[in-house]
């Protein structure tokens, strides 16, 4: 921490401006602080490497993981949490922990979302600084996390074409992999991208192999994907945090069983899941549909553009 040479502990007067309830938004927390937005956001970034908006934000997530492991109704802990709409608070939650904050209770683990300088929140109103917190690349956080959101996306749309669009054999005898079989459909291509994250998981957690159904309606398949896609990027960012990236598991779930580094799984996942996805895109364009060109870059301009929009993401 930096002390003025009056004794003052000047790093600590600008985490409470940032977490002060009062200060939505940069020019809340300068005023706080008694400084200009300019020099305020500077410092703080300088100080901690994270912007006041963003450390606000994720902080303020924190607390709300917390509050709702602790009875709080989610509508209560998106008021809290400053904004100003549910959905808007799903939203983030959902895209912060990989899993929708109605689904808290039951995820067990830390509250902690990935923070380079080990600043989180500490309950019930405090803050805790962890010293030797590691956290993922961002690429790879990125990738993974963009993965996710496109797959929801696809099958989100897949929703409005007709049954017979849903299962017809776009290319007859087409294969992803060899041991896959035919994925022929935007049906079966969608649910492979699913598949391979619930597989991957029992393997990796030592579970069953999981009984899915091969067929399903794309509402179906999106409960699936919901329900793993928490447990999916969860597991990744554990792997990343106790760096476990070069461990082996051996994966009974094959006949005979297999030695497979963990790294090489997720880079696996990635990879057939980022081909299938711009598969069943060009298919449903196909069918009408007006959809996007699937690109992360664009993917996280929108995520930075919803941050913005939120109450504690104006005025950067």
């Amino acid at each position: 921490m930096t002390t003025t040479p009056s004794g003052r502990d000047r790093l600590r007067e600008l985490l409470d401006a940032v977490l002060d309830e009062d200060n939505r938004t940069l020019g809340d927390m300068a005023g706080g602080a008694h400084a200009s937005p300019y020099h305020f956001s500077r410092m703080l970034s300088r100080d901690v490497g994270e912007a006041p908006v963003a450390l606000r934000r994720r902080v303020m997530l924190e607390r709300a993981a917390w509050r709702l492991r602790h009875g709080v109704t989610v509508t209560d802990a998106a008021w809290e949490a400053g904004y100003e709409s549910v959905e808007g608070f799903s939203r983030a939650f959902t895209r912060a922990f990989g899993h929708a904050p109605s689904e808290t209770g039951a995820a067990g683990g830390s509250v902690w979302l990935p923070a380079a300088n080990g600043i989180h929140f500490h309950p019930p109103t405090s803050l805790w600084v962890h010293s030797t917190e590691q956290t993922m690349n961002p690429v790879t956080d990125q990738q993974v996390r963009h993965d996710l959101d496109d797959t929801r996306l696809l099958i989100e749309h897949a929703k409005g074409i007709s049954d017979d669009e849903w299962t017809r054999v776009r290319v007859p005898g087409h294969e992803v992999a060899a041991w896959e079989g035919p994925e022929e459909s935007v049906a079966v291509v969608l649910e492979r991208t699913v598949f391979a994250k619930e597989v991957w998981l029992a393997a990796i957690e030592g579970t069953d192999f999981p009984a899915v159904d091969r067929q399903p309606t794309p509402a179906a398949l999106l409960e699936r994907h919901d329900a793993v896609a928490g447990r999916w990027l969860a597991t990744v960012r554990d792997i990343d945090r106790r760096g476990g990236w070069d461990d082996l598991i051996i994966d009974a779930l094959c006949e005979p069983p297999e030695s497979f580094v963990l790294s090489s799984i997720v880079a696996h996942v990635l990879t057939y899941s980022g081909y299938r996805r711009l598969l069943v895109r060009s298919w449903l364009r196909g069918t009408g549909l007006d959809l996007d060109d699937g690109d992360p870059i664009n993917w996280l301009r929108r995520e930075l553009d919803e941050h913005r929009d939120t109450p504690t993401g104006g005025d950067r």
